[in-house]
């Protein structure tokens, strides 16, 4: 699994060796592509406003040494959609699932009861399974 947020292409505002390159403005980029485990099944909700938004989770591994042994090893990114295409896509997912979205990072903030609050969420544009979540069988290995 792996989780990767493009800033840049090949960003032209360093040199091949992190270097700023005097001159060059960056590229001001939002692109997110996720490849992880679905957590759940997405779920529909309808807005206020009629509009209806999916929502999901995907599970990411941390890449291995960057953490100690009490920090998490996974990361859980909440995903939504409002693309019908998409949201027809990922109706079709099951818990641990394999796949890929592609988006962009937002945050999203409203007001409840306790105030104002906000969170981060991948707003996805494209989605794919890659692989199908393995199915528990139905006969017991430990029965003979």
């Amino acid at each position: 699994m792996r989780l990767v947020l493009i800033v840049g292409e090949s960003n032209p505002h360093f040199d091949g060796r992190s270097r700023r390159v005097p001159g060059r403005r960056p590229k001001v980029r939002n692109e997110v592509v996720l490849v992880g485990r679905l957590a759940d099944v997405p779920q529909d909700r309808e807005l206020p406003s009629g509009d209806v938004v999916t929502t999901w989770r995907v599970i990411v591994d941390r890449p291995p040494g960057r953490s100690g042994p009490r920090v998490p090893t996974v990361d859980t990114l909440d995903c939504a959609t409002f693309a019908k295409g998409v949201r027809r896509v990922v109706g079709h997912w099951s818990a641990g699932d394999v796949v890929l979205v592609e988006g962009a990072l937002r945050r999203r903030f409203w007001r409840g009861p306790s105030g104002a609050s906000s969170r981060c969420e991948i707003e996805v544009g494209r989605a794919k399974r890659l692989t199908k979540a393995a199915r528990a069988s139905s006969v017991d290995p430990a029965r003979p």
